[in-house]
């Protein structure tokens, strides 16, 4: 999953634009390979680059409770070759043809060459931190990856079923999305404290602001013209994913108008069945809920940054928490 970035970025990126600088050559360096082809695609990949929202995210945490060092570096270029690793993977499943503006990996060289770099990406991460003795980076990363990949698992299965319930949703969006980021904030203040207190509350902050993130792409689908993804209105009931506005609006509804939607869902709603799906949720308060508990998350994410003396940093992450919970698109 994206990220889409409002002209805050720079304001919340800016007191670890140096690290930043760093972090690219740093990047560039782990990925090498003497073998051609995937030093070839090791380039292109890095060419290729988003936000970088994530090694960001690291910096900031790293900032927030101490100074950066090395390791800090190590751990932003484990958690950003690990999503880059999961991209490509995703691509495959996705049977996607680009990836951020250029042609995806698959597309240029075919599938059995993109699960292979996808593998050779994560085990160059694993190795980083192996040759460091970077054990907490390690255990934190193979464990968010874990989560990555039942998250994903269960929502297939539960799209196959069309029987989601809010726990079930709460779960997968923890798994798939918010495991990432609140690793990213813990592996950054593991890099800098010792205090398991400081570490504990920093992982909460990136689960929490991945909760609301997550809830806030699943409102854009409903809500925007384009989603964050650039999907047309609508995308997750075309893969009969059934997310919090929509699980909320069925419960509210009458059993008959229930087994209505659900059907429409499960033939693949297009068209006018997408604007009447769009409509029931909208009347059946499934936008308004959705924000609420999108708000909760945040304001749970807010919290985790209390005990932290003020700091430029600490400042970003509350303001990273705006940014989410304000994006449009």
């Amino acid at each position: 999953m994206g990220l889409i970035v409002s002209n805050t970025l720079d304001d919340i990126k800016a007191p670890v634009e140096n690290e930043l600088k760093s972090f690219t050559s740093f990047f560039k360096q782990s990925m090498r390979s003497s073998v051609t082809l995937v030093d070839t695609i090791a380039r292109y990949i890095v060419k290729q680059k988003g936000k970088r929202i994530r090694p960001i995210v690291v910096f900031l945490s790293a900032k927030t409770c101490g100074a950066v060092n090395e390791s800090t570096f190590r751990g932003a270029t484990l958690v950003e070759i690990l999503h880059t690793a999961t991209l490509v993977h995703d691509d495959v499943v996705d049977d996607s043809d680009t990836r951020r503006g250029l042609a995806s990996i698959n597309a240029v060289w075919k599938n059995k060459v993109a699960v292979l770099m996808g593998d050779y990406l994560l085990s160059t991460g694993l190795m980083i931190s192996l040759r460091h003795n970077d054990v907490y980076f390690l255990k934190t990363v193979s464990d968010s990856v874990r989560r990555m990949s039942e998250g994903e698992i269960l929502q297939i299965q539960k799209s196959r079923e069309l029987n989601m319930d809010e726990e079930t949703y709460l779960k997968i969006i923890s798994n798939k999305t918010a495991s990432l980021l609140s690793t990213c904030s813990e592996i950054g203040a593991a890099s800098t404290t010792e205090d398991p207190a400081q570490r504990k509350l920093m992982k909460d902050f990136g689960e929490n602001v991945g909760m609301a993130f997550q809830i806030r792409d699943d409102i854009l689908d409903f809500t925007s013209r384009k989603s964050i993804l650039g999907k047309p209105i609508g995308g997750d009931m075309k893969e009969k994913k059934i997310t919090l506005p929509l699980i909320y609006a069925l419960k509210q509804s009458s059993k008959h108008d229930a087994k209505h939607v659900l059907k429409m869902i499960k033939n693949g709603a297009k068209g006018k069945d997408v604007e009447f799906v769009v409509d029931f949720v909208l009347q059946n308060g499934g936008i308004q809920y959705a924000e609420q508990r999108a708000h909760d998350f945040g304001n749970a994410a807010r919290e985790c940054l209390q005990p932290f003396p003020d700091s430029d940093a600490k400042k970003s992450l509350e303001l990273f928490v705006d940014f989410v919970m304000e994006r449009e698109k």
